[in-house]
């Protein structure tokens, strides 16, 4: 799993312009199987949380660098953390 802390001031503002490229980049990555579900956390939203299919931390580091999100600097930080789902 992808966490995402978010910038506290302003965020709904700061996401804005990003927003149509971020979430055309999780639509992408959700129709090519390698997201299963996200969705911004909180409101108004302080961070978000991404379910990809690999548990190969990589993809979830690959997905950050093409982000708009993240290099905009909308996201002040963000963790990859292995989920282990039991039911």
């Amino acid at each position: 799993m992808l966490f995402y802390d978010y910038v506290r001031e302003d965020v709904l503002e700061r996401r804005a312009p990003h927003r149509e490229a971020h979430i055309a980049l999780v639509r992408e990555w959700t129709a090519g199987g390698r997201i299963l579900m996200s969705g911004a956390l909180g409101d108004p939203p302080h961070g978000a949380a991404l379910v990809f299919a690999s548990d190969d931390p990589t993809e979830a580091e690959r997905f950050t660098k093409m982000d708009p999100y993240v290099t905009s600097g909308v996201v002040t930080a963000w963790r990859v953390e292995l989920w282990n789902v039991v039911s």
